[in-house]
């Protein structure tokens, strides 16, 4: 591949102001998350965390993944909350960690899908409420649930505050679409055509540009094929 459109490639791999941006947001979320809840515990038991590890997995696709549905506002607080619950209940009646552990992460999955909040981080969630026993024994369910409430709660609002003001809506809002061209137009377009219009969006999808140009390709060739089946009538 030429160099400019590697370039190209990357600066639409790391949309706005690159991964620079993704960065500072990082930074910014995981900063108001640690402080929210290092007050938190002042005002409760200090023994209890005030960071909980899985947020900087959430604020990765938060900042970096913008668009992603599973980087939208009831994901990231559902999935990690309810991955928590699940790794919590399992571990209070598995005592055995390794088969928890499993166990925990896989029924995780599923409520989260259920719930229609997967989050990848909602699986370290669930692991974590296993392998946190312990701690969990000695203060109660909300020695987890507390922290990871208050870490995600700061974790959102900068993630709505600075997506925003960064050019990329958050929650995510899809494009107006175009109005459908028309009657009886069965066209094509070109590989410049998807190029333009990831750079206009300026947003990183979830899928790469060789799929979405597979996909739209084998949907051009279903709409051609409708086409010239009714005009065979």
């Amino acid at each position: 591949m030429p160099y400019r459109l590697m370039a190209k490639a990357a600066a639409r791999a790391t949309g706005r102001l690159g991964w620079a941006r993704a960065a500072g947001g990082a930074l910014l979320g995981v900063a108001f998350a640690a402080v929210a809840g290092w007050l938190g515990s002042t005002l409760g038991d200090a023994a209890l965390p005030w960071l909980v590890a899985p947020v900087g997995a959430s604020a990765v696709l938060v900042f970096a993944l913008p668009a992603s549905p599973l980087a939208q506002p009831w994901p990231v607080f559902g999935g990690n909350i309810i991955s928590t619950l699940v790794g919590l209940a399992i571990a209070h009646f598995m005592p055995t960690a390794v088969l928890a552990g499993a166990l925990a992460v896989g029924v995780a999955i599923a409520a989260m899908s259920l719930a229609r909040c997967l989050h990848p981080p909602g699986g370290a969630c669930a692991l974590l409420a296993v392998l946190s026993a312990p701690l969990v024994a000695a203060h109660g369910w909300t020695a987890l649930l507390l922290p990871l409430g208050i870490n995600l709660g700061a974790l959102l609002a900068a993630g709505w505050l600075y997506n925003n003001l960064t050019g990329h809506s958050w929650p995510h809002h899809i494009p107006r679409v175009p109005p459908t061209p028309p009657e009886g137009w069965v066209g094509s377009y070109e590989a410049a055509d998807l190029d333009s219009v990831l750079e206009d969006w300026d947003e990183v999808l979830d899928v790469s540009r060789e799929d979405l140009d597979a996909l739209f390709r084998a949907v051009e060739r279903r709409v051609q094929r409708r086409w010239s089946q009714r005009n065979a009538k």
